[in-house]
């Protein structure tokens, strides 16, 4: 009965416009005024499905921050000397000859959390868990220690392609550093000062090699069976007794082999008739001895939990109020563009009153996903699990679902008739046309003769929602202003 939520809904050119939707929507920014290369770029741009994911690993000290700063290409990974416990960012978006992939920033949060092997391991773990391919720093001036063999074979094991790095070679004197690096094992060691950006072009290219292409938005249905459902929420909320409620009660299958780096154990649980993949969150040991690194630890899992999956159930503790690592897990699977349910769990045990003050939270604390579908269940008892089951279908099919482009302008059109957007300095700017680049999630592009304002996106986004369903999925919305051209007047 479901089988409607892979493809149905969604339009088969999921992301590519029909040929004749195509020729009809270039005809119309023609006539507006844009140029056909640039609408072919943001719709490009917009339409990619999940980019592949670079990992970059090493010691502390390495350079990995000033590294990663290179290759986004701006100070976004802030290099510190205190442990980067507060840094709630790991991933960033990066582009090199025109193709676009994720980094993962290890750097910067290692120094006093654990002790240094624990951290080092823990990371490169962590890391090479969520990646496609990875970096690995090695400090050319100092050579490979202990600690870089450790790694070496966490990724041996793993087999992950790895580019090996050798920074801070500052000239040629440093190329012979570099060049005992092969010991390794590792092949060609690349030369690189992260601090002055010498080789890292060469070593970009050899990542582009190693990383997958970034997937064209053109599939219906997800290859490789199960829908997969990252379970997220801070520490003890309850994660791990809503699972194995849920595998206690139907049949499940486990794979279960101990040790500590190998991939999180992924269950496969029957629910409503149908069979799931449970994304394990807790997939990496907690280590005893983590002390205020613990939070970013747990926000390292759970961003490699949120990477792998496609839907993520968000569990909130009702019994406390809503904090804000509540919202800060939240927020981490909107930026993922995943799928998007809210289980509010320990409902049973509310009396009235904490009831009445839970419903004010989240209307006020929560408002940024009032489209996300809520169930209420009981991880002790087991109660409403079965509730769970329509709620990811239903954000499931929102992530999924394509709007014609026709269908689309002929909605903007009544729109900016209805309510235009506020003059501001004598003018006012217009949403011209736009379409959907692609879905999972949906991400629009508009096309506008000026800067559209924050208040007016959010505008269109809660009407898009009003009108189209989106239930349970975060939208992403770009909008391209027409630039000036002489000869158009």
């Amino acid at each position: 009965m479901n089988d409607h939520i892979h493809s149905g809904d969604s339009g088969d050119e999921h992301g590519e416009l029909g040929d004749a939707e195509y020729s009809e929507f270039m005809e119309l920014a023609a006539h507006e005024g844009f140029d056909p290369e640039e609408i072919e770029g943001a719709i490009d741009e917009a339409g990619h499905g999940p980019l592949p994911v670079l990992a970059v690993v090493g010691r502390p000290n390495v350079g990995k921050s000033t590294l990663v700063n290179r290759i986004i290409g701006r100070r976004e990974a802030v290099v510190q000397d205190k442990p980067g416990v507060t840094r709630d960012r790991v991933t960033y978006e990066a582009e090199w000859a025109g193709r676009r992939f994720k980094v993962v920033d290890t750097g910067g949060w290692e120094q006093d959390v654990l002790g240094l092997d624990a951290s080092v391991a823990a990371q490169a773990e962590f890391a090479i868990e969520t990646a496609d391919a990875v970096v690995f720093v090695v400090d050319s001036t100092v050579g490979a220690t202990d600690t870089d063999e450790a790694v070496v074979k966490l990724l041996r094991r793993a087999g992950k392609p790895v580019v090996l790095c050798a920074n801070k070679v500052d000239g040629q004197s440093g190329e012979a550093d570099a060049t005992a690096l092969w010991s390794l094992g590792l092949g060609e060691p690349h030369p690189v000062s992260s601090l002055h950006g010498r080789g890292t072009g060469d070593m970009l290219d050899a990542v582009l090699e190693a990383l997958p292409e970034a997937p064209k938005q053109t599939f219906g249905t997800t290859v490789g069976g199960p829908r997969r459902i990252a379970l997220i929420g801070r520490p003890n909320v309850g994660k791990s007794s809503l699972l194995n409620k849920v595998a206690g009660e139907e049949r499940v299958v486990v794979n279960e082999i101990a040790g500590t780096t190998r991939d999180p154990v992924d269950e496969l649980i029957e629910l409503g008739g149908k069979v799931w993949k449970f994304v394990d969150t807790a997939g990496i040991r907690r280590r005893v001895h983590l002390q205020e690194g613990a939070d970013y630890y747990a926000s390292l899992r759970t961003a490699a939990a949120v990477e792998k999956a496609e839907v993520a159930v968000v569990l909130i503790d009702t019994s406390e109020s809503i904090s804000v690592q509540d919202q800060r897990i939240i927020t981490m699977a909107v930026d993922a563009g995943r799928a998007l349910v809210v289980a509010f769990n320990k409902w049973d045990t509310l009396d009235e009153e904490r009831r009445y003050y839970l419903e004010r939270e989240i209307e006020t604390e929560l408002a940024q996903i009032a489209w996300a579908p809520r169930v209420n269940v009981s991880a002790r008892t087991g109660r409403h699990m079965e509730r769970l089951v329509p709620a990811i279908e239903t954000a499931i099919q929102g992530w999924e679902t394509r709007v014609p482009t026709g269908r689309l302008n002929a909605f903007l059109g009544e729109l900016v008739a209805g309510h235009p957007h506020p003059i501001r300095g004598g003018k006012q700017p217009r949403i011209l046309f736009g379409t959907q680049a692609g879905t999972r999630p949906p991400r629009f592009v508009l096309f506008a003769s000026g800067f559209i304002e924050a208040g007016y996106r959010r505008f269109v986004e809660r009407r898009l929602r009003e009108e189209f369903g989106f239930d349970g999925t975060p939208i992403h919305i770009s909008v391209r202003v027409r630039e000036k051209r002489g000869r158009k007047k």
